[in-house]
């Protein structure tokens, strides 16, 4: 898939993009937002392997965020099953050098357009970490409404927060 946007665009990952990935994944402030799946430090061999299992994903559900010919950061749907199976979960980061621009959410709007378009979905939501604002804001931009608040429910680094709910419905 490619999606050539203003400011991005939104890709496959290709072999070639290794590099870069792990150089932008390897920030403290990233890791503190995200799953503990998402490894810190992040490696070369981490890229390389994340790479290998996207490419391998039927149907592509993980894309590369690339800013001027670079992967600078990741953006995904998890296709949820059983009674979800009209739901995903998106999630994104950025590397740090692109904060605040607008590319984040102009990739949600942009996955969150192609996930209705190409899967049977009638919902996509997120969750954010409470101490994430930056997040919030960006699903807000691409039309996501907060849904509420799970209380004490994720623990980071040894912290226990609230995680925050947010979604975009379409259709029947």
């Amino acid at each position: 898939m490619e999606l050539k946007l203003g400011l991005c665009t939104v890709r496959s990952w290709g072999p070639g993009d290794a590099r870069s990935l792990a150089t932008h994944a390897n920030n403290r402030k990233i890791w503190l937002n995200l799953r503990d799946r998402f490894p810190h430090p992040y490696t070369l061999t981490d890229a390389e392997e994340w790479i290998a299992s996207a490419r391998r994903r039927t149907p592509e559900t993980h894309w590369a965020i690339d800013v001027g010919g670079l992967a600078a950061g990741g953006i995904g749907l998890e296709l949820r099953e059983d009674v979800y199976r009209r739901s995903a979960e998106i999630g994104f980061w950025l590397g740090e050098t692109f904060w605040g621009r607008g590319i984040a959410a102009e990739a949600v709007r942009a996955v969150t357009e192609h996930g209705f378009a190409t899967f049977d979905l009638c919902r996509i939501h997120a969750g954010v970490f409470e101490r994430n604002p930056a997040s919030m804001r960006v699903l807000e931009k691409a039309g996501y409404g907060c849904e509420g608040r799970l209380v004490r429910s994720v623990t980071k680094d040894g912290r226990t927060m609230d995680e925050m709910l947010y979604a975009i419905t379409r259709g029947g």
